[in-house]
């Protein structure tokens, strides 16, 4: 059984390529980048994004994990796997205080929603504290990899120290380079990509 990662940034295909590597080199995965999705939700889902993300979705074989936080939802409604779910529950699992940091104004009603969902079903009310650093997603836009994760990991750094969450949730897979940074922090820095991966493969 093969399965398809749906992307909405190239630079997506190598870093899950590599943590795939890692995990099962002999997985068989696909990608799959529609960069025009983020670019369209970033503006709000409207039903005719809603049906290209489903109808997208939907004419692929096998599980999909779809890597975007932001048509996350949609995705999932047509049978994608949400790549922060798994993050998300081991959130839950540490409990919180949480501290969320996303990048794009797009994603946090999602992020923030699949998180409480999580405590939901896991018995508990969420606590989370949001740090928005939505000023560091143009360091991504431009391929700016390493700065972004630098800078991410600067402010979270600092912001640990004021609300001393039991773990950080980093909401975008775009975010995951900042976590091997932050590893010092002595607490739980939650990225997507592996988690994933790791979930959807036990469950083949």
């Amino acid at each position: 059984m093969t399965l398809t990662l749906l992307h909405t940034a190239e630079s997506h295909c190598a870093k899950f390529a590599s943590i795939l590597e890692q995990i099962d080199p002999e997985a068989r995965m696909t990608q799959l980048v529609r960069e025009d999705l983020l670019a369209r939700a970033t503006q709000g889902i409207s039903p005719e994004l809603t049906a290209d993300i489903s109808g997208t979705v939907q004419a692929l074989d096998g599980p999909v994990i779809c890597t975007c936080s932001t048509i996350g939802s949609v995705a999932e409604q047509a049978g994608a796997i949400r790549v922060d779910w798994p993050m998300m529950q081991r959130a839950a699992e540490i409990g919180g205080p949480v501290l969320m940091i996303y990048c794009l104004e797009s994603t946090r009603e999602p992020s923030l929603t699949l998180l409480h969902r999580a405590f939901t079903e896991n018995g508990e009310a969420a606590e989370v504290t949001l740090l928005p650093l939505t000023q560091h997603w143009a360091l991504f836009e431009n391929g700016e990899t390493e700065r972004f994760a630098e800078a991410l990991a600067r402010d979270v750094r600092g912001a640990c120290q004021q609300v001393q969450p039991r773990c950080v949730v980093l909401a975008q897979a775009s975010m995951s380079d900042a976590a091997a940074l932050l590893c010092d922090l002595g607490i739980p820095i939650l990225s997507s990509p592996e988690l994933a991966l790791r979930s959807v493969l036990d469950g083949i």
